[in-house]
């Protein structure tokens, strides 16, 4: 199984809106095929696992599966995986996480079973879980998993006071961004960072190059018509989300090179919940949200952040101007703040990484009168 879940992330970022599973063929502790999800619409990794034991001229029936995601059991893009396994007389099937969707939930599990094959669940179950975290949650809330990624000073500032910010952190954790970038389907940054830093959000790895799907909240349309979102190859891959009420002119300008969308007002600012339902639709089911600081501070404000990854320099910048990880106004209370639990802390390089999930208190139910 851990081999199925070390094929699996090699898709890493590439399956969307499917989940990566990998997948391994055995009889009697010999590896007879193996193969992973590639992209969506593509043959799932049971399938490939089978063709590759064909290929090598290996006999599948009687054989064991182990898959890390229950195998399908419903007509999508490609046909069920269960017919496959039925088909070509697999005895067993040693599955790691069951189909996140309810609708789906065991279903291929009792398939199975009703044709005698022996069915095992749960087997790292964990890691599998954890591999599709943002798939899981799209599947069953129909929204994206959001991610804060934020490079920090240890005194909590993203810039000195005069606004530079560049190489905040060292270039262990600039590659690491790299990953949580390709890791996920769309980049949010507010019009403040675009102003700030005019960044590319693109994907910049060894032997490759690309670009998520880049969303910049920009209220009253005031990014300028030079910035790289907006003139580089990558600009179809490119999303302006403004309030109702931005200048006309500008609208029609920006349509030109990007895509629009017009979104109501919430508190004076584009609304979040919105846009999160919005991309929901698009199939986005990750979101990865780099700032700045107010950005940051409204997404926990209305609860709609789920994890942090937090990277923090072994520097110290001062300043009362200087923007801060998280600005915004305060919770008020210990009791209305979120928490983080199932922290995690590696070092990168001189850097330290803090990832965790965010726990929100919950809400305090109203009292009659």
């Amino acid at each position: 199984m851990r081999r199925a879940l070390a094929l699996a992330r090699r898709a890493l970022g590439e399956t969307s809106p499917n989940p990566m599973v990998g997948a391994v063929l055995v009889r009697g502790g010999r590896i007879l095929g193996e193969g992973w999800h590639h992209r969506a619409g593509g043959a799932h990794a049971e399938i490939e696992a089978m063709r590759d034991a064909e290929q090598r001229g290996e006999r599948i029936r009687g054989a064991t599966l182990y898959v890390t995601l229950e195998p399908c059991s419903t007509q999508g893009r490609t046909p069920p995986c269960t017919e496959a396994i039925l088909r070509r007389g697999i005895r067993k099937v040693v599955v790691a996480a069951s189909d996140p969707n309810p609708k789906h939930a065991g279903r291929g599990f009792q398939l199975l079973r009703d044709q005698g094959v022996e069915v095992v669940e749960g087997i790292l179950a964990e890691d599998a879980t954890r591999l599709n975290g943002g798939f899981n949650h799209w599947i069953q809330t129909g929204r994206p998993l959001v991610t804060l990624k934020v490079a920090m000073s240890l005194d909590g500032r993203i810039a000195t006071e005069t606004g530079e910010s560049k190489w905040l952190t060292g270039p262990r954790a600039r590659a690491r961004v790299q990953g949580l970038r390709r890791a996920h389907d769309a980049i949010l940054v507010g019009i403040g960072t675009v102003l700030a830093d005019d960044p590319s959000l693109t994907l910049r790895e060894p032997g490759r190059s690309g670009c998520r799907l880049r969303v910049i909240l920009d209220t009253r349309a005031r990014i300028p018509a030079g910035s790289k979102v907006l003139t580089d190859a990558f600009r179809d891959r490119t999303v302006v989300v403004v309030g109702r009420g931005a200048p006309a002119r500008r609208l029609k300008e920006l349509a030109r090179h990007v895509d629009v969308w017009v979104a109501p007002l919430r508190r004076g600012r584009v609304s979040l919940p919105w846009l999160i339902r919005r991309l929901g639709h698009r199939e986005v089911t990750s979101l990865l949200v780099e700032g700045g600081g107010e950005v940051h501070a409204t997404f926990l404000r209305e609860r709609l952040a789920h994890r942090v990854a937090l990277f923090y320099a072994p520097k110290i910048l001062l300043g009362w101007n200087a923007p801060r990880a998280v600005g915004g106004v305060g919770f008020g209370s210990r009791a209305s703040m979120p928490e983080l639990d199932d922290l995690k802390w590696t070092r990168v390089g001189l850097d330290l990484l803090l990832e965790a999930r965010i726990a929100y208190p919950s809400p305090r139910p109203r009292g009659g009168g």
